[in-house]
């Protein structure tokens, strides 16, 4: 590795950031310029992260960095069993105060406290009182300069423009600006195009059960062989991060860009044609279902949301899929991925700390081991800890809905899912979890909070079959707590319930139900919220 001996550019690259077309790389020049890549012990501690998120990320940055290497770039690879670096910061002061580079160059970083980090540190070598030469002055000038993200179908000052100064902000209307301004899903000359089918939204196809029998012919994963560097990878994590949650077992997620084009192409051809119809259905077992499993290849920038997008809508073109599935697939890109990383940046660092109910609970500790009576919340986390995933309706509908009924603290929540996932980037975890599951920041951008009772999870799966607890009972001992937490919520919630459009229904039932029954559920709901480690 031969470094400019005068270094102008330092190109720092982000674990989530492997995009061999990144704007960073926009002028690089291998006589003047150098890659640095960090891997930070702080990244898998600030957090207890899962083992598979670790490997995922340590494994798809070095496969990146082999790449780069591959174009004769010189790449300075800081590696956490070897440099050790306690945080991002660390390793960057280090490798500057070795090469004195002119600037540190980077696409903007999809994580708050990762963007300050960095800022702080450059600021820290600007003080005068760290470094300064004979004449006092500060003898290493050195300028940082974010890149715009241009792996996003919308960059954040447009995101903003559209946002205005709303109070409330709608992804669906978000949605359709982005579909007419790249054209996708929309018949006629752009300007006056319309949705194909006649409609924008397709999602009350898209919400079916599987019924007594349970899923038939659900597709095979696809295998992603382990090569030398994934296999030191999981070597590493297991005896540097050996007490943290999960297994390495079950690794088996794509790490190079080549392994994230196999994972496009086997979604389209064999899950996209059945995904839509049960995107929301739940079974034993049934780890991933027709689900894409794209969104870590995605987050990690291993595959671009337009390609990916382009490649759903040519299979609709082709007839091979309807337009519901196809449809409820590219909104959750097009629509949903794009619409929470704007607010993600529009509402930091605020968001972080909304909490609209006061909810103080601790986790329960079954979150980490599944260790819980609740057979939905345990089938939901032993699959988490077995894999790193669970699909989008177990994480708002299970683990979430949970979260907001039982009263759990929203930022320990947040840290939970950050930690446990393959696909947690806090751009995209953070709005989805504070905002939409727990309904921590008062419905910036969802109408109401998502909570329904045992009845809900019967219906969408066989969670319920066997389960110590009853959907149906709402107090005793033998209740459901998805049940028993449901109604004492809204009990706690109902003039706030009962004058939201979308939720009236729910206190019109709560009002059916008598006086000692509305106590009963109190009274068992405070048991259970007085130790939720116990259910």
């Amino acid at each position: 590795m031969n470094i400019p001996k005068h270094l102008r550019n330092l190109v720092l690259i982000l674990g989530d950031q492997l995009d061999q077309q990144s704007s960073a790389f926009e002028g690089f020049d291998p006589k003047q310029d150098a890659v640095l890549m960090i891997e930070a012990h702080e990244e898998s501690a600030h957090v207890w992260s899962h083992k598979i998120r670790t490997t995922l990320f340590l494994s798809a940055m070095r496969h990146f960095a082999k790449v780069l290497e591959e174009r004769d770039w010189p790449v300075i690879y800081r590696q956490l069993d070897i440099q050790a670096d306690p945080s991002l910061a660390a390793g960057l002061l280090a490798v500057i105060e070795k090469y004195q580079p002119a600037a540190i160059m980077g696409v903007e970083p999809g994580d708050w406290r990762v963007k300050e980090q960095i800022e702080n540190a450059i600021k820290s070598i600007a003080n005068p009182a760290r470094s300064a030469g004979k004449n006092g002055q500060n003898t290493l000038k050195i300028s940082m300069k974010w890149q715009s993200d241009t792996h996003f179908l919308c960059d954040l000052p447009e995101f903003r423009q559209w946002a205005g100064k709303s109070a409330t902000l709608r992804m669906e209307f978000f949605y359709r600006v982005m579909r007419k301004k790249h054209h996708i899903l929309m018949e006629g000359k752009k300007g006056s195009a319309e949705p194909v089918g006649g409609q924008w939204n397709f999602d009350a196809d898209n919400r079916k059960s599987f019924g007594k029998a349970g899923p038939q012919g659900v597709p095979t994963p696809r295998v992603y062989a382990q090569d030398s560097i994934t296999k030191d990878v999981i070597k590493m994590v297991n005896k540097e991060f050996a007490d943290h949650p999960g297994s390495l077992e079950n690794f088996n997620w794509p790490v190079t860009r080549e392994q994230a084009l196999q994972a496009l192409d086997d979604f389209i051809k064999l899950r996209l044609p059945f995904f839509g119809p049960h995107q929301d259905a739940m079974w034993t077992n049934l780890d991933f279902g027709w689900h894409s499993l794209l969104s870590s290849s995605l987050n990690l920038k291993l595959l671009n949301p337009l390609e990916v997008i382009q490649a759903a809508e040519k299979c609709y073109q082709a007839g091979k899929v309807d337009l519901p599935s196809v449809e409820g697939f590219i909104r959750q890109i097009l629509g949903w991925r794009e619409f929470m990383r704007g607010v993600y940046f529009l509402d930091m660092p605020g968001l972080k700390e909304d909490n609209f109910y006061n909810h103080q609970n601790a986790l329960p500790k079954w979150y980490w081991s599944g260790d819980t009576r609740m057979n939905c919340m345990k089938n939901s986390i032993e699959q988490t800890m077995q894999n790193g995933y669970s699909h989008h309706i177990q994480r708002l509908m299970i683990t979430g809905m949970f979260g907001v009924t039982a009263q759990i603290k929203p930022q320990a929540l947040c840290d939970w899912y950050l930690a446990v996932y393959v696909d947690a980037v806090e751009w995209v975890e953070l709005p989805n979890v504070s905002g939409m599951a727990l309904f921590a920041n008062g419905g910036r951008f969802t109408s109401k909070p998502y909570i329904a009772s045992g009845a809900y999870v019967k219906r969408m799966s066989n969670y319920c079959q066997g389960c110590k607890y009853s959907p149906e009972e709402r107090s005793g001992k033998d209740a459901c707590p998805m049940t028993t937490l449901y109604w004492n919520f809204l009990d706690a919630h109902e003039k706030e319930f009962g004058s939201n459009p979308r939720t009236a229904l729910m206190v019109k039932n709560l009002q059916r139900m008598t006086d000692a029954e509305r106590s009963a559920v109190r009274t068992r709901a405070k048991e259970m919220l007085s130790d939720l480690d116990a259910l």
